[in-house]
């Protein structure tokens, strides 16, 4: 189907550390011309006087839970809900079921993704303790990484077997993705805690379970297998103030071999909220205390972490509402508010809008070296949003697109938002309405 043309007229481009009164002109997918002003036709003209024009945000670490899991999400709805917030690129992890472990089993969520995805899309092949032959077929061209959990999280997919993760290291072509927590740690920690409280463990006892010490361990392994072995490692979910010590700074961002997530969540919550919000900000690793939550956003500005993530994990109210401990699953929806979570920190002045738009749309591409987005430059792909900063709205169960309905934000208020998002060149969101009629494209690699 023809993508067209459309003008994007008099918005406030953000782009490469820079803002500029500029025109963007699309056309067939792509931005054609950036320019003080253009005066030609299009299919489509939108004025974006007043707006920011942004890159579309590259979300590198999504659930978006089909198949298998699809009473609390399905690839349709989650990315309908990141189009809405500005999210025009995500990447989709294995733990599904069947989880991804298999060469046909990934090929079945593309085939998801291509027929229904208003975003463009890549998925995670999953890594276990047997799979390994299979796990380095996939190709690093088409497939965004390899996802490992060295901690145990959602799903069975825990990679704890020594040797294994050692052969896997060491011969992967792959960028690999981690999900750090040192299970044994976590065992000791609950085992501890079961015997204090019995069948009675309160939420504000999980930071102590999925401890920083476990958080630390596991990514310290990490870190020296890949070292080890010269592997492409991106850590994720990094939430302790500890492991922001072991990352580097000293070098270009394209020049990293060992990269680190930071997610919106832990920038935003710390332990005090379990009080408020409960198994609503559960979630693995942990949302900890003040000291880890303020360690994190220094080391996301001095950039020993490289870009800002969601975990988008959504689980049901009913899910969530269980009183045992071990029964309430972690994980919490975020893709559709990530940008208003960052916009709130910009206008509290706690990090910059180019910042912002670097470690959300630059850093991901380079990081996972993305063919042509990532940027609002001549001869890329047009993923572009148009944000109204003047927009006061609130959170509520109206506006809230995840299938289980429900976010950990509601009932607070923002000033800014999404008006529209463009995904590959058409039209996907606009004000609440979504264009469907075009998908977003699967996600290649420049490697």
């Amino acid at each position: 189907m023809r993508k067209g043309t459309i003008l994007i007229k008099g918005g406030t481009i953000v782009n490469r550390g820079t803002r500029t009164v500029c025109d963007l002109y699309l056309k067939d997918g792509f931005i054609e011309q950036v320019a003080p002003s253009i005066d030609r036709s299009a299919d489509r003209e939108i004025n974006a006087e007043g707006c920011l024009v942004l890159p579309g945000i590259i979300d590198d670490q999504v659930h978006f839970r089909e198949p298998g899991l699809t009473h609390k999400a399905t690839i349709k709805t989650e990315s309908r809900a990141a189009v809405a917030g500005g999210t025009t690129t995500w990447m989709e992890m294995p733990n599904t079921k069947p989880s991804a472990l298999t060469q046909r089993l990934l090929q079945d969520k593309y085939d998801i993704g291509a027929a229904v995805s208003p975003a463009n899309y890549s998925f995670y092949m999953g890594a276990s303790n047997d799979n390994r032959e299979e796990a380095l077929r996939t190709d690093p061209k088409t497939v965004c990484g390899l996802k490992i959990f060295m901690g145990s999280s959602t799903g069975n997919m825990l990679v704890d077997d020594e040797k294994t993760l050692d052969a896997l290291f060491s011969d992967c072509p792959l960028l690999i993705a981690t999900h750090c927590e040192d299970e044994a740690t976590i065992r000791g920690n609950a085992a501890a805690a079961r015997a204090k409280y019995g069948d009675n463990i309160p939420v504000v006892e999980h930071p102590n379970i999925r401890s920083a010490a476990g958080c630390l361990k596991s990514s310290t392994l990490a870190i020296e297998l890949a070292k080890r072995h010269n592997t492409r490692l991106h850590i994720l979910h990094i939430s302790t103030a500890e492991e922001a010590e072991i990352f580097r700074n000293d070098i270009p961002l394209a020049e990293k071999r060992i990269t680190a997530e930071v997610c919106v969540h832990h920038l935003t919550f710390n332990a005090d909220d379990y009080l408020r919000l409960g198994n609503k900000i559960k979630c693995n690793p942990a949302i900890k205390s003040e000291h880890h939550r303020k360690a994190l956003l220094p080391a996301l500005l001095d950039d020993r972490f490289d870009v800002i993530a969601t975990d988008h994990a959504p689980h049901t109210a009913e899910e969530k509402a269980q009183t045992d401990y071990f029964k309430a699953p972690g994980g919490l929806p975020l893709v559709q508010h990530s940008l208003d979570m960052m916009m709130r920190m910009v206008q509290r002045g706690e990090i910059s809008l180019e910042r912002v738009i670097e470690k959300m749309c630059h850093a991901p591409a380079i990081c996972f070296e993305i063919d042509r987005r990532g940027y609002l430059d001549e001869g890329m792909w047009a993923d572009v949003v148009i944000y109204d900063p003047a927009t006061e709205w609130t959170v509520a169960q109206d506006n809230i697109f995840y299938k289980v309905g429900w976010s950990p934000l509601e009932g607070e208020q923002f000033k800014g938002r999404v008006r529209q998002t463009i995904v590959s060149g058409h039209l996907a969101y606009d004000r609440g309405l979504f264009f469907e009629e075009m998908k977003g494209e699967r996600v290649l690699f420049d490697r």
